[in-house]
């Protein structure tokens, strides 16, 4: 008996692509700290659900706030 997957796969659109108001912009802190962890890892596509051209843009913007001294680089400031 042949076995298949029967999970389906859910379509996650890029809340980026879906709103093209939202911009990812360094200095909004409050927006940088949901794709950040307790640890202060940049969380992945997989977790945050955006496409690869957002990511790269959140990555350098959360690198770029960390090197202002607005987001901190370990994670026991961030909660």
């Amino acid at each position: 008996m042949a076995r298949y997957n029967r999970r389906r796969r859910r379509s996650w659109q890029c809340r980026f692509c879906a709103n093209p108001k939202l911009e990812i912009n360094y200095k909004d802190v409050e927006t940088l700290r949901r794709f950040v962890t307790n640890h202060g890892k940049i969380r992945s596509r997989r977790h945050t659900g955006t496409c690869a051209m957002h990511q790269r843009k959140l990555a350098q913007a959360i690198k770029r706030s960390r090197h202002m001294a607005l987001l901190p680089f370990t994670g026991e400031e961030l909660r």
